[in-house]
Order: C-alpha cells, then sequence, then structure tokens
C-alpha cells in the first residue's frame, strides 16, 4: 500500500547557494561543486528532453569543464593565469584559449563583440558568454553554465565562484550574451 509523503519538496538548485567548506582543498571544492553542477545540469535537462532539448555539445562540455576546475582561483585585477588568480575577462579568455584555442579580446566591453548575439535569457545555452554592466557601459563577464547560472571572477576579496543570474546582485545588472563559434 503506498503511503503518500509529507515531506516538503526539495527546492531547485538554482535556488540553493553553492557552498564549499573552507576546510577543503581547492581541487576538492571545485571537483564538489563540479559534481553539484553536473548533478543540476542533468536534473533540469529531464523535464527539458520533452521540449526537444539538445544536450550541449563536446565544445561546451569542454568549456565548462576548464572553467569549473578553476572553481575557488582567487580574485586579482588583471589577472589571467590560475597561478597568479584572475579578474572576469581574464578567466573567460584563459577558458576559451585552452579549452577551445579561441582567442579573445582582454577586456569584456570587447568580448562582448565577440561571436554572435543571444537574442533573450531564454536562449541561453552551456557556455555562452553572459555580460554585465551599469548605465549601458558592460563591465563584466563570465561563462552560462546552465539553469541561470553562471561560473565568473566576481571582485577583489573573492575567488572564481558560481553566480545566480536570475536573484541577486547580478540579475539587475545582465546586459547580453553572446555565442561563439565552436562553444
Amino acid at each position: 500500500m503506498a503511503t503518500q509523503s509529507t515531506e516538503a519538496p526539495m527546492p531547485s538548485m538554482a535556488d540553493m547557494p553553492v557552498m564549499m567548506p573552507d576546510a577543503m582543498s581547492m581541487p576538492d571544492r571545485a571537483l564538489s561543486l563540479a559534481s553539484d553542477i553536473s548533478g543540476m545540469l542533468a536534473s533540469g535537462k529531464a523535464a527539458a528532453v520533452a521540449e526537444d532539448y539538445t544536450p550541449p555539445d563536446h565544445s561546451a562540455r569542454n568549456i565548462l569543464q576548464r572553467a569549473l576546475t578553476l572553481l575557488g582561483t582567487p580574485y586579482r585585477w588583471g589577472g589571467n593565469t590560475p597561478d597568479k588568480g584572475f579578474d572576469c575577462s581574464g578567466l573567460v579568455s584563459y577558458v576559451f584559449r585552452n579549452a577551445m584555442g579561441i582567442d579573445l579580446p582582454r577586456v569584456s566591453r570587447e568580448q562582448a563583440n565577440s561571436g554572435q548575439l543571444v537574442a533573450s535569457k531564454t536562449e541561453l545555452a552551456e557556455g555562452d558568454l553572459v555580460f554585465f554592466g551599469r548605465k549601458g557601459r558592460i563591465d563584466h563577464v563570465g561563462i552560462y553554465v546552465g539553469e541561470g547560472r553562471f561560473v565568473h571572477a566576481p571582485s577583489t576579496g573573492k575567488d572564481v565562484m558560481v553566480s545566480s543570474l536570475e536573484k541577486g546582485y547580478w540579475s539587475g545588472k545582465y546586459m547580453q550574451a553572446r555565442r561563439l563559434a565552436g562553444s
């Protein structure tokens, strides 16, 4: 005989903050979060299959794998290597150069002219570049990972992390997205 569950439904992964224990090493934190992100992406895709969802190609997986291995790398203005740290555009340039062999301009507002414009947030795909700014001027970039989240190097005192496009600080700063050929 079946019984009804009285448990509250689990919130979606997009609603849950991404937290890493301080005691974990950077590679362990990156692997743990990458596993969580993989689960998040997989759970969201089951329902999308009915809507003719096409999983990301090998290129997008390479981009996301490379980006997620850098989680926890310190922010450093002008930084563009894991050893020295990253700023937002340095992270994006490093990931695309090393995962795909694609050279991007150094600063975010110039990167915003690369590739094809993605018409709306609803059309975002894994591996797309997402751009943010104020007063009509782009000043930040990240890489879309799916389910309304992106990986980026946010600011001084913070590490490379995954944040939400839908809630919090970044939701009000979103300006556009671009899709690069081969990604």
